[in-house]
């Protein structure tokens, strides 16, 4: 208990970069629910979240509160088969959990503070690369946790640019809180309505409309927020290692919706498992923004391709075979809210942030980002600094 309250994230706006962590977690395992959630003497907090309206609930309706002793995967393929979760309320009424797979997050000194967790309304299973990712996730939730700890101990000692970074990491809580609490609170009655019977029968064709609309909007303020962060206070360094594949992966189901419209897929090349120092949430956001670029500006019968490799760096490449971007707007597509000819004439949705938001992120990995013409479309390439 001393542990966990020296992270000092308990009953306070969640860290975004925790909720970042969940909405990706999320996408990757297909889950409509995930949680980062730390079990406290009589409760377990959620300090990042998605897709649950509570931001705590009792422990004795906790399924991660059983990974904390046991410390490894814990996998329930359907909690209605399961003595221990079978007549919990959150099992028998909302959100009517089936499916749940937590991860120990395991901090530096060895204390177990609660599970990395991923939540489905419907029962299922994962394999063994997806309890691997699981764990991955786990990892890289435990260090988020230390650098938000590391960083509010500079600024107790008077350090201005933790003091900076933290006071942004703040606000954008504070927004994202604000607003994603009461479109939580909306999609939760929208489920409800869903569910009703034949009365509501003429109106459902309207729910999910609404429910999409909800979360473009929480999409777009983050997006914003962003892309807009203050010089003054920089993206944290990378905290943990992770396989760049696995971030390829996260960015890839990111722009499932995208890849979905498409008749030509997106091809992969892979160069094994290359290893890199990395926020994973935000490195894979970075990709899924060059990603998106070359989906919206690609022909959707034309081929995009994914490539992975490690030498002489670790690196990926995106090449599309699109319309391409004019000679005289390279020097300026990494600037914020600048938007080519051709996004403006085709009506390209967007508000010219996307690269300038990946070029910060993986500027923040000490690595590089350049967009460069290729004889049949565009090149973007990331590269980025091998592990010691």
């Amino acid at each position: 208990m001393e542990a966990l309250r020296s992270y000092q994230v308990l009953d306070r706006a969640r860290p975004p970069v925790l909720d970042d962590l969940t909405r990706l977690a999320a996408s990757m395992f297909d889950t409509p629910m995930a949680a980062i959630s730390l079990v406290d003497r009589d409760r377990q907090w959620f300090a990042g979240r998605h897709g649950l309206a509570d931001e705590q609930t009792p422990l004795d309706v906790s399924f991660c509160r059983h990974v904390v002793p046991d410390g490894k995967p814990l996998i329930v393929p359907d909690a209605t088969r399961d003595s221990r979760f079978a007549g919990l309320s959150n099992v028998t009424g909302a959100p009517n959990i089936r499916f749940y797979a937590g991860a120990p997050i395991v901090d530096e000194d060895g204390h177990t503070l609660g599970a990395m967790c991923v939540i489905d309304d419907r029962p299922r299973d994962i394999d063994e690369r997806q309890v691997r990712n699981l764990v991955t996730f786990a990892g890289q939730a435990s260090t988020h946790l230390a650098a938000i700890r590391n960083r509010l101990r500079m600024a107790d000692l008077g350090d201005e640019l933790a003091r900076a970074s933290q006071r942004e990491d703040d606000l954008v809580a504070s927004i994202t809180h604000e607003l994603r609490t009461p479109v939580a609170s909306i999609q939760g009655y929208l489920e409800i309505l869903g569910d009703q019977g034949a009365d509501l029968a003429p109106y459902r064709r309207l729910i999910e409309p609404i429910r999409r609309n909800g979360e473009r909007l929480v999409s777009m303020v983050d997006h914003l927020l962003a892309g807009t962060r203050p010089d003054e206070a920089p993206l944290p360094d990378p905290v943990g290692t992770v396989a760049l594949d696995t971030v390829v992966d996260a960015a890839v189901h990111t722009c499932r919706p995208l890849i979905a419209l498409r008749s030509e897929t997106v091809r992969m090349h892979r160069d094994g498992a290359v290893q890199v120092r990395a926020d994973l949430a935000r490195l894979a956001d970075a990709i899924a923004q060059l990603l998106r670029n070359a989906l919206l500006f690609t022909p959707s019968d034309r081929p995009i391709t994914i490539g992975t490799g490690s030498r002489p760096q670790p690196h990926v490449t995106i090449t599309d075979t699109g319309i391409g971007i004019p000679d005289d707007e390279l020097p300026y597509v990494f600037d914020r809210f600048y938007r080519g000819r051709y996004a403006r004439e085709q009506a390209v949705p967007g508000v010219g942030l996307g690269l300038t938001i990946a070029r910060n992120i993986i500027q923040a990995h000490h690595g590089t980002v350049t967009v460069s013409p290729a004889p049949t479309g565009t090149v973007a390439r990331v590269t980025l600094p091998a592990c010691a």
